[in-house]
């Protein structure tokens, strides 16, 4: 049976899960220092092994049991929101996101706030062009999206794809340490009626997600970005992590790219979360 070329999902790679917490503080009036002195211990607590404070990159993450798995928390003192405190854990596993979360809710900063919003999701790369590129050579040939041939050929594609040093910085990102500011949203493709996005083409999803794509590479050096997807995981379909020294970098990237077609016509945006990373 040929699978419809516009049932057909775009190819990615995976690299850490990630979850974004959103609190609230209990204590409004508590002392800067010491919230600093709070959170800081707090992502310790939640298994931080060697940063010296959440504004450095963590290459390690400390298991309780002595163990070691990849990843890296941050708080960050969010500023002009409902409110106070956004703290984000990058892990390899989903078991080490949850135990990452069980011990920040131990932590002293864990008895001062309250959960409002989390949002759990896993860094992503899409393989748009080489998807549509693979399921024009399967019809060319003959064959269907998904056979033999077409697995093996993505496979390779893939292989190759997952080890440019470029997509294995998206899927398994650094926390920048000459960034401090940080702005998060989620967001979801547009399903109605008249602008459904997955009732697009492959070929045509292709074309606007590299058109997308060009927008974001104008700022290269001015914005880190990190796009986490969520289908299965949250109501929202991806979350994006950007990362400034200027935080006006983050209006004048997301006014370029809801000029792009693919934002102007398919894309949905939750609220946004801003502040500054939170340093020792």
């Amino acid at each position: 049976m040929t699978i419809p070329q516009t049932a057909h999902r775009p190819e990615t790679l995976e690299g850490w899960f990630a979850l974004h917490q959103i609190f609230r503080l209990t204590r409004p009036k508590l002392d800067e220092t010491r919230l600093a002195r709070m959170s800081n211990a707090g992502i310790a607590d939640a298994g931080i092994a060697d940063a010296s404070g959440p504004g450095k990159t963590a290459s390690k993450a400390r298991s309780k049991k002595g163990g070691s798995t990849e990843g890296w928390s941050c708080a960050v003192r969010l500023i002009g929101s409902t409110s106070d405190l956004m703290v984000i854990h990058f892990r390899d596993t989903l078991d080490a996101i949850g135990a990452a979360q069980s011990d920040l809710a131990r932590s002293e900063l864990g008895g001062i706030v309250e959960r409002v919003y989390s949002f759990l999701s896993v860094a992503e790369a899409g393989l748009y062009h080489i998807t549509a590129e693979l399921a024009r050579a399967a019809t060319s040939r003959g064959g269907t999206i998904g056979d033999e041939e077409y697995r093996r050929a993505l496979t390779e594609r893939a292989t190759a794809e997952g080890s440019l040093p470029h997509v294995r910085r998206r899927l398994y990102p650094e926390l920048p340490t000459d960034m401090p500011y940080v702005s998060f949203y989620p967001m979801s493709k547009r399903r109605d009626a008249i602008q459904n996005w997955y009732t697009l083409t492959l070929d045509e999803r292709s074309r606007l997600m590299q058109a997308h794509g060009l927008t974001g590479r104008r700022y290269a050096g001015k914005v880190q970005q990190v796009i986490t997807g969520a289908i299965g995981l949250d109501r929202w379909e991806w979350g994006v992590t950007l990362f400034a020294r200027d935080p006006l970098e983050f209006k004048k990237l997301v006014t370029d790219m809801r000029f792009d077609e693919v934002s102007a016509k398919y894309a949905e945006f939750g609220d946004f979360y801003v502040g500054r990373i939170i340093s020792g």
